[in-house]
């Protein structure tokens, strides 16, 4: 008999559910707004791309009653991993969102270079400050992809997963602008992000040369700009929203172009309140 994951209590949501063949899946519900309500659980999940999901890990997936999944890969992503897994009745949605440290030949070094080639593009705050300028490029270059995903949800996507390759990036930042236009207060948006960074959730380093020395704690520590969450990333998501648009509200509005009863649906659809 096929044994699937356990689920945790309907009020507990899947927060803890670990998956074979997906990593860093959670849902994402029981985040509080700041008027004091809750994220509905069972509405808006979080994972790594589905392409390697078991058949287990699939019936799992299905029997969440999904309508929509979000895949913000791009093409590069695809041949590297593989298209999902196909959900029976469940809407496949591809936005490809800008991955943070795109480049085909910057990508090769990460796989198959040596430590002198690591540390020329990555050392002395290098890898972070690529990661920093992404967050901050993916706000402000892709307001219309986090639009169509807002006025998605709002019409008929929900319960709907959302994921990139490792679930951390891409993911976590369409999860964060969706969480602000419901009004979730900001540090419990990055307690969630904090959460890939977990041992059994984070997206495991690919490297050619797995080595003792491929694989050492310098070339690890080189590596973890790009295969961490860290509080300075989505903190220059939240600055740049700042910057360009004087905050959350101007932002949606302006930059989203979601209106008052968009936001309104958003609420009904993914916020229980208190």
């Amino acid at each position: 008999m096929t044994q699937l994951p356990e689920v945790p209590p309907a009020d507990a949501g899947t927060t803890d559910v670990e998956l074979t063949g997906v990593r860093n899946f959670r849902d994402v519900g029981g985040l509080p707004t700041v008027d004091g309500g809750r994220v509905r659980y069972g509405r808006l999940y979080r994972s790594g791309h589905l392409a390697h999901a078991t058949p287990e890990d699939a019936a799992f997936l299905s029997g969440l009653g999904l309508h929509t999944v979000f895949d913000f890969r791009n093409a590069a992503d695809h041949k590297l991993d593989g298209h999902d897994v196909e959900l029976p009745g469940v809407r496949n949605v591809s936005i490809p969102l800008s991955d943070p440290a795109d480049g085909a030949e910057f990508w090769r070094l990460v796989r198959d270079g040596n430590i002198q080639q690591l540390r020329s593009i990555l050392a002395d705050g290098k890898g972070t400050a690529r990661m920093v300028a992404s967050y901050r490029a993916i706000i402000k270059d892709r307001t219309a992809e986090h639009s169509r995903v807002l006025h998605a949800l709002a019409e008929d996507s929900v319960p709907a997963l959302m994921h990139c390759a490792a679930g951390k990036d891409r993911a976590g930042l369409s999860v964060a602008v969706s969480l602000l236009a419901v009004g979730v207060e900001k540090e419990a948006i990055e307690a969630d992000y904090l959460k890939s960074n977990d041992a059994h959730r984070r997206y495991k380093v690919r490297r050619s040369d797995t080595s003792s020395a491929g694989m050492s704690d310098e070339v690890m520590e080189l590596l973890n700009p790009l295969f961490g969450a860290h509080p300075d990333y989505l903190a220059a998501a939240f600055e740049t929203i700042e910057e360009v648009w004087g905050g959350t509200d101007r932002y949606l509005r302006e930059g989203l172009k979601i209106d008052a009863a968009t936001r309104e649906k958003l609420r009904e659809r993914l916020v229980e309140d208190a």
